[in-house]
């Protein structure tokens, strides 16, 4: 698949240790997505692409974290002021920890933008865009479309997560959307949901694509 690489963006999302294998909230074989994100990343540098990588950033006791809610643990759903049936996780990504450091194997020397999200105690953020409240901005759309960007690359952690709200948000804010499926894994909490967010993104007309094959 050729691309127009300087009207192209390749989006990272999280990337984080607490996200890999032995981390807060690991997602199996989540650091296998690192080896095809380095090679995008480096093509997209070399290419004049975009390149940016997203990153959790969450206050010690944020609202999404099941240690901040008496008698409740992870994987139970708790409706908060601005949402409803909000999942509740272990604690993660806690700003300034190293568990919300991006993993050691990710060159992030190609990134020209990091949006840090989550960041607001009471307001969780899965996708790049927007916070889950899915009216606040994280500032992407504004920075992608003051460049020009058509197309945008997406790939990192988890598949029905951080990356398949990116991906939906990105075709609804009108941009051509790729999701590297051999830069993806997924959490599959509950389980079905890896199933259903493939569906939902073929629905919407994201296209699965595999690193090799961009060019």
């Amino acid at each position: 698949m050729k691309l127009d690489f300087t009207s192209s963006a390749l989006i990272m999302v999280d990337v984080q240790y607490d996200f890999c294998p032995g981390g807060a909230l690991g997602v199996s074989k989540g650091d296998q997505v690192i080896k095809p994100l380095n090679h995008l990343s480096s093509l997209f540098s070399s290419q004049n692409g975009t390149v940016i990588a997203t990153q959790d950033w969450h206050p010690a006791n944020h609202a999404s974290f099941a240690s901040s809610h008496e008698n409740k643990k992870p994987g139970e759903t708790i409706d908060l002021p601005k949402v409803k049936n909000q999942i509740l996780w272990p604690r993660h990504c806690v700003q300034g920890s190293k568990g919300a450091e991006f993993h050691k194997n990710l060159d992030i020397g190609p990134v020209s933008f990091i949006i840090r999200k989550g960041f607001r105690a009471d307001l969780d953020s899965y996708s790049a865009f927007f916070e889950n409240d899915r009216k606040t901005p994280t500032g992407l759309n504004g920075f992608l479309k003051s460049l020009s960007i058509e197309t945008v690359l997406i790939g990192g952690l988890a598949t029905d997560y951080c990356v398949f709200y990116s991906a939906m948000d990105a075709v609804s804010s009108g941009f051509k959307t790729f999701v590297v499926g051999d830069a993806v894994q997924g959490v599959d909490v509950p389980r079905g949901s890896i199933e259903r967010a493939h569906k939902f993104l073929d629905k919407a007309g994201v296209i699965i694509v595999v690193s090799e094959n961009i060019e």
